[in-house]
């Protein structure tokens, strides 16, 4: 008994251990370089941060892809051409995760940074072009923590939208970002704990009902706080990103 005790100890004193001094691990994103020659003849880039570690790709961001595919469509019809450019926060690997949790905890001060150089870059670059920073719930929180950081002498080109954000997250204001909360029902960014809490306890009877029923919904995606879904066909939000984006753009 003695000796399980001592082995428990020594992984957690270990394991807290790399977590406080382990090795940052960058996940892989396109160099800004790379951007500019993708985006050559577009007129907007449009930098897509998921929810959750950060790592979803496009394709596969059912909760996010709907909002971007918006934005895209009424850029189009005003006659804007876009590219819409991946970020990722974390790199799905054990490690990375780690890194990632880290970074989240000190309210991505790491990989805000660093987007925000390149955000930078690409508009002094040039400065033709339109940028749009776009995040959902956790991205929400990235995103704003990035625009917050970006210089004042390109933040007139850069824009910011953010769903979701979550309610512990220090929130920067400024007329080129939109903040939207499905007009206050999202209990997630409203911080109401007592639905949170319920949530999270219905959340494994969710998943174990999907999995008997045949549906392919994974543990991550049981978590949805009410509120928490956001829908381009939403009063809440398509209209008032396209309100957002003609105020800015047109």
């Amino acid at each position: 008994m003695k000796a399980i005790k001592k082995i428990i100890l020594i992984s957690v004193v270990l394991g807290g251990l790399f977590f406080l001094f382990g090795p940052e691990v960058a996940p892989e994103n396109l160099q800004p370089q790379e951007i500019l020659s993708l985006a050559e003849d577009r007129d907007v880039i449009i930098v897509f941060n998921s929810g959750g570690w950060g790592y979803t790709p496009l394709e596969k961001a059912w909760d996010f892809a709907p909002i971007i595919e918006g934005i895209q469509g009424t850029l189009s019809e005003w006659g804007y051409s876009s590219a819409v450019i991946p970020y990722n926060r974390t790199k799905n690997t054990l490690i990375g995760k780690v890194a990632g949790a880290k970074d989240f905890l000190n309210s991505f001060n790491l990989s805000s940074e660093t987007l925000a150089e390149e955000i930078e870059f690409l508009a002094k670059n040039s400065p033709d072009k339109k940028i749009i920073i776009a995040g959902l719930s956790n991205g929400a929180a990235f995103v704003n923590r990035t625009y917050e950081k970006v210089s004042e002498e390109v933040k007139g080109s850069v824009y910011a939208i953010s769903l979701g954000d979550p309610f512990w997250t220090k929130t920067f204001k400024s007329d080129n970002m939109l903040q939207l909360d499905n007009n206050g029902k999202d209990s997630l960014a409203e911080g109401e704990i007592k639905t949170l809490i319920f949530s999270l306890l219905e959340t494994p009877f969710k998943w174990l009902s999907a999995k008997i029923n045949g549906q392919n919904l994974t543990f991550f995606h049981a978590i949805q706080p009410p509120g928490h879904e956001y829908l381009w066909n939403s009063s809440d939000v398509g209209p008032q990103i396209v309100t957002f984006l003609q105020d800015k753009l047109r």
